[in-house]
């Protein structure tokens, strides 16, 4: 692109930019940008601190990444970066040996490397932005150092740019009780090529990586969780094999608008390996709406039997399953014990590897990484609805009653 062009693009960016690159109102002292790649955070932070800089005259502000390199290559002198985004009539003066960026007006931008915390101690700053906090590799002696140096003007003030991980210093900033988010994701920036996006969708949509490198999601484990990220990532696959066995199973929900019915489809391969194959859970619907559901669900795979809690509903849960025209057998299982408690097994087959993901679940997924050894529930939503469903599924196909002993069929 012709720099011209480009610098008529920069100049008029408020007219082409999503809502997510502009500042929040509020008395805000940290905005957290909180993105998925692509979503234009470097832009956003080099017009932040060029506002904050024609604003301030003799501004003082520090420029904070994972690394030196990084914050060179990316904040100061990338295509979206401090120099690219300056006006025409706006002389930019860049001294990489002393890490300085002199704006006009006095203002001075400074380098500083995360793992260098120590640099930090004793300059003093008006604004700060920090890129790519998760990657900060001595992120909390970094932050902190940073915090005290922001000690000019009125009103200092922080922007941090990064696509999240679940790191402790993330933790911290998100928590702040002076912190406004900007939530967004990959395909929220209308600029992008569809190509891309359409390939990055198809690929990584639904997975632990997906969802916080495009979604920008804090993907965390919950400690203690009979399912981890890991563990549930190294058993997702894109086909199943020949199935030889396929059961729909139902964790039933009796009231119109109360919880989810959970409704997974699980089937048991030729290679003896257990797959999830479909989430088809209907949040707050009828008893005659989830029944239908489950009855498409059934023909959609060629299921041959439902298997459904009875606790909730009793002989209801049959009638309503009949009504929906399903003939195959319907196996209606009571509870004794707990949903984590029934769920140990089932997690015992996981971590041996018997067990794969068609595919992504996110939904399930994630109450699966809240079911807490003990018998705690630390996931969405007030009851982990599609993971009982799925622990009903895979009991029936690969463990029968020597699994599931506090359960009984009739």
């Amino acid at each position: 692109m012709p720099m011209s062009y480009r610098r008529e693009l920069v100049v008029r960016w408020r007219k082409w930019s999503h809502d997510g690159q502009f500042e929040p109102e509020g008395d805000w002292r940290v905005w957290l940008i909180r993105a998925g790649r692509g979503f234009g955070k470097t832009l956003a932070g080099a017009e932040w601190i060029w506002a904050r800089a024609r604003e301030t005259p003799g501004a003082r502000i520090a420029l904070v990444s994972g690394t030196i390199d990084d914050v060179r290559r990316v904040m100061i002198e990338g295509t979206s970066g401090l120099i690219a985004v300056a006006r025409d009539d706006e002389d930019v003066k860049w001294n990489a040996a002393k890490g300085e960026l002199r704006m006009p007006g006095g203002a001075v931008a400074y380098a500083y490397s995360a793992e260098a915390p120590e640099a930090l101690r004793g300059p003093e700053h008006h604004y700060a932005w920090c890129d790519e906090l998760a990657k900060w590799r001595a992120g909390d002696a970094a932050w902190d150092n940073l915090m005290m140096t922001l000690r000019l003007g009125e009103r200092p003030r922080t922007l941090v740019t990064t696509t999240p991980k679940p790191t402790r210093l993330m933790r911290r900033v998100m928590a702040l009780p002076d912190v406004t988010e900007t939530l967004g994701k990959t395909r929220d920036n209308p600029h992008l090529p569809d190509t891309f996006v359409a390939a990055v969708t198809a690929e990584y949509a639904g997975t632990r990586l997906g969802r916080q490198e495009l979604d920008g999601e804090m993907i965390d484990d919950v400690a203690g969780a009979l399912w981890t990220r890991g563990v549930l990532e190294a058993c997702r696959v894109r086909h199943a094999p020949a199935l030889v066995r396929t059961v729909v199973a139902v964790d039933p929900s009796v009231s119109e608008g109360g919880d989810t019915c959970g409704i997974v489809a699980v089937a048991l391969g030729a290679d003896g390996l257990g797959y999830v194959i479909e989430d088809a859970s209907a949040p707050g619907a009828s008893p005659e709406g989830w029944a239908a559901r489950v009855s498409a669900c059934v023909e959609r795979h060629g299921a041959d039997r439902v298997v459904a809690e009875k606790n909730q509903g009793g002989d209801l849960v049959k009638g309503v399953l009949k009504a929906a025209g399903i003939k195959h057998e319907i196996s209606l299982v009571h509870a004794s014990k707990g949903k984590v408690a029934r769920a140990e097994p089932v997690a015992t087959l996981y971590e041996a590897g018997r067990v794969r993901h068609v595919g992504a679940f996110p939904a399930l997924e994630d109450e699966l990484c809240g079911l807490v050894a003990g018998g705690g529930y630390e996931g969405p939503g007030r009851s982990p609805d599609r993971a009982d469903a799925l622990v009903w599924g895979l009991s029936e196909l690969m463990l029968g009653a020597r699994g599931v002993a506090s359960v009984r069929v009739v």
